[in-house]
């Protein structure tokens, strides 16, 4: 680093470790004031236009390996380097940024701090985390800390403790946190955002949104790969442990930290019974898996109340045998939209009597498709990633950076989505009892701008 760079990084390291004492005096958030600001919101932030945005990834497997792809896909970027641990996956994602013609980038991962190096580097502007999720946080702080933006896979921490250590860094270094939640950038997603801004539904009321997906087969990933790691959350956490895939959209329908806030929330978990039965058909009898004691409830229900009244269901369930949802469900004064299948049901501009569900999904399409998808959504199709919104939200990231607006995420956004793991704990731990969100805005919620629909 150059000098400059060396001391703002001292300087900004100071001043996030205060924060972080003062975070741990009032970690909970339950009934105590904001830690004492350290630095400037970052609400609506921008930065200078890049020209060129120069990116390196930490973690290339089985999420990083398809950011080297769309990394490589779009003009105006530069992937730098990589960083793994693993020598299988740095070589496949070098192979990947060789198929698309760029030049080979720069790999690290010698140790699991190697990190810590390529961070060091002059010539990076951003920095993309796709790590397990205990790296999220240092990682995260670390990158925003050597001057670099930092964008980050989901959950953004697991504690709120790290939560809050992650926005008082982002307002110390005036650096971007971003947490990627890729699902605001499927295409139902954005066009009921469209919707709801348009008053298709009237007043907002209620929202479900849900993480609903079969993963037992992951628990026989045991050296590398997902399950290698996360099944290990099923013995330390009784709560819901991926909140935001389903949080996230409802949350942007709701302007929750642009005119409204999550207030408060109650959760309860059924019994933890599917993943040891798992395991003791799929596994011998002596097998590791057998020997561990999971905890996490098979369903997770949590019931957020919003500062305006709102409410919203989120579940969680990685475990029982049913399809896939995320439910993604909205209901208005004047009707409601209700994901897999798709399906809405309108007292006034609907197809019939709000009584029956309306399946025809073309004609809403037609009308209602947000203008990014109109603009990209053939592109992202084509380029994949769970059917193209992985594509577009690193578009949509580029863009804003190439052209100097606010990205749709902020740090405060993905404090806020995360924060449901470690308060459905509590909550969870404590006969479902009710558990305040901090306000990780510090009042700035009451002037931040809804998220508009971006062309």
């Amino acid at each position: 680093m150059s000098e400059f760079n060396r001391r703002s990084f001292l300087k900004a390291a100071a001043a996030t470790a205060a924060a972080g004492a003062v975070a741990a005096c009032s970690s909970t958030g339950q009934g105590a004031g904001a830690p004492r600001a350290l630095g400037k919101s970052v609400m609506g932030l921008t930065v200078a236009p890049m020209q060129v945005v120069r990116a390196a990834i930490i973690g290339v497997g089985e999420r990083g390996v398809g950011f080297v792809s769309h990394l490589c896909n779009l003009d105006g970027v530069e992937l730098k380097a990589i960083c793994d641990i693993d020598p299988q996956v740095t070589a496949r994602a070098v192979k990947v940024a060789e198929k698309h013609g760029r030049p080979k980038p720069d790999v690290y991962g010698k140790t699991d701090k190697h990190y810590l190096d390529m961070l060091a580097r002059d010539d990076l502007d951003i920095v993309i985390i796709a790590t397990p999720w205990r790296w999220h946080h240092p990682m995260a702080k670390a990158t925003m800390l050597a001057g670099k933006h930092a964008f980050v896979e989901v959950p953004m921490a697991t504690s709120l403790e790290d939560l809050w250590d992650l926005v008082d860094t982002s307002e110390a270094t005036q650096k971007n946190c971003m947490m990627m939640e890729n699902v605001c950038y499927g295409r139902d997603e954005l066009m009921v955002l469209n919707m709801v801004r348009q008053g298709v539904f009237g007043e907002l009321l209620h929202g479900e949104a849900a993480y609903i997906h079969e993963l037992r087969w992951q628990m026989k990933e045991i050296d590398r790969k997902t399950g290698s790691w996360r099944t290990y959350h099923h013995t330390r956490t009784n709560g819901n442990l991926y909140p935001t895939h389903g949080l996230g959209p409802v949350a942007q329908y709701m302007n929750i930290n642009r005119g409204d806030k999550f207030d408060y929330m109650s959760s309860m978990s059924s019994p933890a019974l599917g993943r040891a039965a798992y395991a003791k058909r799929e596994f011998p009898a002596d097998h590791e898996r057998n020997q561990l004691h999971y905890i996490t409830g098979d369903i997770n229900t949590s019931i957020i109340k919003t500062h305006l009244g709102r409410t919203i269901m989120v579940q969680h369930d990685t475990t029982t045998p049913r399809p896939y949802t995320r439910l993604n469900l909205i209901q208005g004064t004047n009707g409601v939209f209700a994901g897999f299948p798709n399906r809405i049901a309108l007292e006034e501009g609907g197809s019939g009597s709000f009584h029956e569900w309306d399946y025809d999904m073309q004609k809403w399409y037609q009308k209602y498709d947000h203008p990014l998808w109109t603009r990209m959504g053939q592109e992202a199709e084509r380029n994949g990633g769970h059917g193209g919104m992985d594509f577009l939200m690193v578009w949509r990231m580029i863009y804003c950076l190439r052209n100097g607006v606010p990205l749709d995420q902020d740090v405060y956004d993905g404090a806020a989505w995360s924060a449901v793991f470690p308060l459905s704990k509590a909550s969870v731990a404590d006969r479902g009892n009710s558990k305040d969100f901090p306000d990780f805005t510090r009042g700035q919620w009451q002037h931040g701008k809804p998220l508009g629909i971006a062309s």
